[in-house]
């Protein structure tokens, strides 16, 4: 496994490649290892494959030994490195394009949580913003959830601290990598969260807290959750870019409204008048949305699960295949069913607790 792990980390070290093309080269290829083993004149076959990229693979003796030299690092630091094809990679990132092909993570929380939660918001939080977020987390304690943020000053030190507090697992994804923790004043916070929760970075061993770096880690926040939760925010800030990515990938984003004369409620204020996130009050709202009311026990869905489906079921269902979550337009164009006749249809396969809608516009079968 070592092995592979090197080859894997010495893929995201090739100059010219990105996550994304890095993901599809790795499918083309066939696996991490293979992409090194490839000639010369295969690479240059490759449509969009630039010099620089072809040099390093046919001589990559630098990249290699930097990716032993991380492979040391997270062998002595007990970290886990997260290949996207590790089944713990978490799913919902997966589901983004421009997902990290590697991850690495310390500490003990499932990524994939049944419900997974962002906590996002400005570094100058008020009395009211902690307030609002020290009242939903521990709301959110018999819900299930991870909480996911940044471990920056202000509403995500309150959120990962309230978390611990409140027995909550809860991550923090940094913009550096793990040889630090950034701010510096969080670091017993972040021991804490290692008892239940971690931390996660893509950011290799050595790489500072840079400020390009932190709209990418927003990204992973934004991708990781189902929901992501503004608690108060300025107008321009990191807050809203996470807000907006998250908008991008389908998810839901919550905003707390706040006075119009507050700094630091007039992004949540935009984000709410704009449509761009749901008002939230409180953790009612929160469930509503995101239909976290209680599921029918195993007992009851087996009485309906398994019922003959009518020609048009068996059409929805056949557009799930070997899949266990697909998309609305998948459904729309899979089906070729009019969209109110399929609402319909797949109002009743819920009911009849054949398969469950999720936020994002997706469905995912029993």
């Amino acid at each position: 496994m070592t092995h592979q792990l090197i080859y894997q980390i010495a893929v995201t070290l090739i100059p010219g490649i990105g996550d994304i093309s890095g993901k599809r080269f790795v499918t083309y290829c066939g696996d991490a290892e293979a992409i090194f083993k490839e000639h010369r004149k295969s690479l240059e076959k490759i449509n969009g494959m630039r010099e620089v990229t072809i040099d390093a693979l046919c001589s990559p003796k630098d990249i290699m030994k930097r990716a032993e030299k991380e492979m040391e690092f997270i062998e002595k630091n007990g970290i886990r490195p997260l290949f996207y094809q590790n089944p713990e990679y978490p799913r919902r990132l997966l589901q983004c394009d421009d997902s990290p092909m590697m991850l690495y993570y310390k500490g003990n929380a499932n990524l994939n949580e049944q419900r997974v939660v962002a906590i996002v918001g400005t570094r100058n939080i008020t009395d009211y913003g902690k307030e609002c977020c020290t009242q939903l987390v521990n709301d959110l304690v018999d819900e299930q959830v991870l909480v996911v943020s940044g471990l920056a000053y202000g509403v995500d030190t309150v959120a990962h601290r309230s978390s611990v507090k409140a027995g909550i697992p809860t991550v923090g994804v940094l913009g550096n990598g793990l040889q630090q923790v950034y701010p510096a004043a969080n670091k017993k916070l972040a021991v804490e969260m290692q008892a239940n929760g971690g931390l996660l970075t893509e950011c290799m061993s050595g790489t500072q807290p840079d400020r390009e770096n932190f709209p990418r880690r927003n990204r992973i926040i934004a991708g990781m959750a189902d929901a992501v939760i503004v608690i108060e925010s300025a107008l321009k800030g990191g807050s809203l870019i996470t807000a907006d990515l998250a908008n991008s990938y389908s998810r839901d984003v919550f905003a707390f409204p706040g006075r119009v004369q507050d700094l630091y409620s007039q992004g949540c204020n935009y984000l709410i008048r704009t449509n761009r996130a749901h008002l939230i009050e409180n953790i009612a709202n929160l469930r509503y949305i995101m239909r976290w009311e209680r599921e029918k026990t195993r007992e009851e869905r087996q009485t309906t699960i398994f019922r003959e489906f009518s020609e048009e079921e068996k059409r929805i269902m056949d557009c799930f295949g070997d899949k266990s979550m697909v998309s609305l337009d998948d459904l729309i164009i899979g089906t070729g069913l009019p969209t109110t006749k399929l609402a319909s249809l797949l109002l009743n396969l819920e009911f009849d607790g054949i398969v469950i809608a999720l936020p994002g516009k997706r469905y995912q079968r029993c």
